[in-house]
C-alpha cells in the first residue's frame, strides 16, 4: 500500500502544478488573484463584513446609540439600540463604546501638487495626512501641480500620478483660465473627462500657467458649467490698487504681519464678490445660467462681503461660500511678527472679524469649511527670514481639520451634528458625491471614529503626517478631539498612528 502511495504522490504533484500553471495563465484569473491580495493590504482589518457599535453615532436623523453593519465597502444596515449587532454570534463587531462614530470628513479644497511639485506636497503624503485626520475624501485643486489641470490631457497626467499613492478617495477640480474660457472644446473636454467642477482666480494666482480670469471669462465658464450642472469655485479677490500688494504703505516693515494684512484689505474681497453676484443673478431658476453654481472659496471678510452673499442667496442665486479653520482659530492681533506660517490669501483678519465668521456659520450663512491645505514652500529661505511680503505661505491643516474645528467651535456652541453637516454632508453636496457625506444605508462606509473629550498637545511627540510639519501654524497648540480610526469604503486605513500597508483610495470622476 505504501509503495502505491509513493508512486501516486509525484503524479498528483505534477497534476496540481499543471492546474496552477494554467489557472494563473488565464489573465482574468491572474488579475483577480492580484486584486484579492491587494485587498488584504488595503485594510488593517482581517475581514470585510463587520459591525461598528457606539453610544454616539452621528446620522442624518441625529445621534443614536446603536450599530452600523458594513459589507463590501458599503453601509448595509443601521440598528438603533446599543448592543443590537445582528443575528449571528459569528459576526465581527468593533465596539467603540463612548467614542463618536461620524461620517468621514470631506475636504473640497486641497492642493496635493502632483505631478511636478512633490517637494511641496504629493498624493502619498497628503492623503496619509488626510487619513490620519479622519478625512476620507479630498478634492484636489488644479494649480500648484505642474502642469496645471486645465485640459483633459493634463487631467490624465494627474490621474496617472495617483496610481498606488492615495490612501483616501480623491476627486479633482479643473481650472478655468483665459486659454480655455473662450474655447468650448477644451472646456467641455475637461468636464467630460470627469472633473467635478472648475476653479478660477480673480487675482494673480502666483502660478505662471494658471493666470487670473476676468468676470467675462467667468461668464463664459458658467455658461458651459450650466449644461453639466457643476460648480465654479472662485478665489474672490480683486486688486483694486495694483501697487498695493507690492509696496507696503508708509514704508512698513515686511517682517510685521500688519504690513501684509494692509496689502490685502477687505475691499479686495468685496470688489470681487460684487462682480460675482452681478452674474449669479442669472443662476436663479428660469435664468439663462440655471444649472450653474458659484462657490466662493476661503472667505475671510465677514463684513460687506458676507452681506453681499446673503443678499444674493435671499433672491435665489445659486451661490455658496466656505471659510477655513485658520480664519476661525486665529486672529491678526495674535500673529507674531516674522512668523510666516500664518501667511495666507486672503489674510487672517482681526478678532472681531473671527467672531462674525463663527456667528455666520452657526446661522447657516457660511455653508462649508475647507482646509485650503496648501503647504507651498518653494522659497524656504524666505520663510525662514520671516518676510511676509515675499514668503509664499500656506497653512498646513489637513490632518487637524477635525480637532481644530472642534476645539475652537465648541466654545461657540458647535454640536457634533453641525460639525458633521459642515465637514461631510455639505461638501459632498457641493462636489456631487451622492454616496458620501452621511452614515446612511447604501452609502460608502467612509467613517471616522474619534474622542471629542480627549485633549492633546500638538508637539514633536504627537504622530504628525504632514510633509512639512514645522510649517504648520497649529504646531504647539493644545487641541481636543483625538482621531482613533478612519475607514474608507469599509477599509480601515488608519489606526493608532499606523496606516494600511497599501494605498487603495479611488480616484473620483464625474459621470
Amino acid at each position: 500500500m505504501d509503495s502505491v502511495v509513493w508512486r501516486v504522490l509525484p503524479l498528483l504533484a505534477i497534476i496540481v502544478s499543471f492546474l496552477i500553471f494554467f489557472y494563473l495563465k488565464d489573465p482574468n484569473t491572474a488579475q483577480l488573484l492580484i486584486k484579492s491580495s491587494r485587498d488584504d493590504e488595503c485594510t488593517l482589518l482581517p475581514y470585510g463584513h463587520y459591525w461598528i457599535s457606539s453610544n454616539r453615532i452621528v446620522t442624518p436623523q441625529g445621534i443614536i446609540s446603536g450599530s452600523v453593519e458594513i459589507d463590501e465597502g458599503k453601509i448595509i444596515a443601521i440598528v438603533e439600540g446599543y448592543g443590537k449587532k445582528g443575528s449571528s454570534k459569528q459576526e465581527q463587531v468593533i465596539d467603540y463604546g463612548e467614542a463618536v462614530v461620524m461620517p468621514g470628513l470631506i475636504d473640497v479644497h486641497v492642493h496635493l501638487d502632483e505631478p511636478g511639485r512633490t517637494d511641496w506636497e504629493g498624493f502619498l503624503t497628503g492623503t496619509r495626512a488626510a487619513a490620519a485626520g479622519g478625512v476620507t475624501t479630498v478634492v484636489d485643486m488644479p494649480l500648484n501641480n505642474h502642469p496645471s489641470t486645465v485640459s483633459k490631457e493634463t487631467l490624465g497626467l494627474k490621474l496617472d500620478a495617483t496610481e498606488n499613492k492615495i490612501y483616501v478617495d480623491v476627486g479633482f477640480w479643473g481650472g478655468l483660465v483665459p486659454e480655455n474660457a473662450h474655447n468650448t472644446t477644451i472646456l467641455e473636454g475637461l468636464l467630460s473627462a470627469g472633473v467635478l467642477g472648475l476653479k478660477s482666480f480673480m487675482c494673480p494666482s502666483g502660478i505662471n500657467d494658471f493666470p487670473m480670469t476676468t468676470i467675462d471669462h467667468i461668464k463664459e465658464g458658467l455658461s458651459v458649467l450650466a449644461k453639466y450642472r457643476r460648480p465654479l469655485l472662485v478665489h474672490a479677490e480683486i486688486e483694486l490698487d495694483s501697487k498695493n500688494h507690492l509696496e507696503p504703505k508708509d514704508n512698513g516693515d515686511s517682517h510685521v504681519y500688519s504690513t501684509y494684512l494692509n496689502t490685502r484689505p477687505p475691499s479686495w474681497e468685496q470688489g470681487a464678490i460684487e462682480e460675482l453676484v452681478g452674474v449669479t443673478k442669472d443662476t436663479v431658476i428660469g435664468g439663462p445660467l440655471e444649472g450653474a453654481h458659484v462657490h466662493i472659496v476661503h472667505l475671510s471678510d465677514s463684513s460687506a462681503s458676507l452681506d453681499l452673499i446673503k443678499k444674493a442667496k435671499s433672491r435665489g442665486d445659486s451661490i455658496s461660500v466656505e471659510t477655513c479653520p485658520h480664519y476661525l482659530a486665529f486672529s491678526s492681533e495674535e500673529i507674531p511678527n516674522e512668523d510666516t506660517r500664518f501667511k495666507c490669501s486672503p489674510p487672517i483678519r482681526d478678532a472681531f472679524n473671527k467672531e462674525k465668521l463663527w456667528e455666520a456659520i452657526l446661522e447657516g450663512h457660511i455653508d462649508l469649511l475647507s482646509s485650503d491645505h496648501s503647504p507651498t514652500v518653494p522659497e524656504l529661505k524666505l520663510l525662514e527670514e520671516g518676510d511676509f511680503l515675499r514668503a509664499w505661505g500656506g497653512i498646513s491643516s489637513l490632518q487637524f481639520n477635525l480637532p481644530v474645528t472642534w476645539s475652537y467651535g465648541k466654545k461657540y456652541g458647535v454640536t457634533l451634528e453641525q460639525l458633521s453637516l459642515l465637514w461631510s454632508k455639505k461638501p459632498a453636496s457641493l462636489a456631487g458625491l451622492e454616496s458620501k457625506g452621511a452614515i446612511a444605508v447604501g452609502n460608502h462606509a467612509d467613517i471616522v471614529v474619534w474622542q471629542p473629550e480627549v485633549e492633546f498637545e500638538l508637539n514633536d511627540d504627537y504622530p504628525v503626517f504632514l510633509k512639512h510639519p514645522t510649517l504648520s501654524a497649529y504646531m504647539g497648540r493644545r487641541l481636543s478631539g483625538k482621531v482613533l480610526d478612519t475607514f474608507v469604503r469599509g477599509n480601515l486605513v488608519f489606526r493608532d498612528g499606523k496606516h494600511a500597508p497599501a494605498a487603495c483610495g479611488v480616484p473620483i470622476l464625474a459621470k
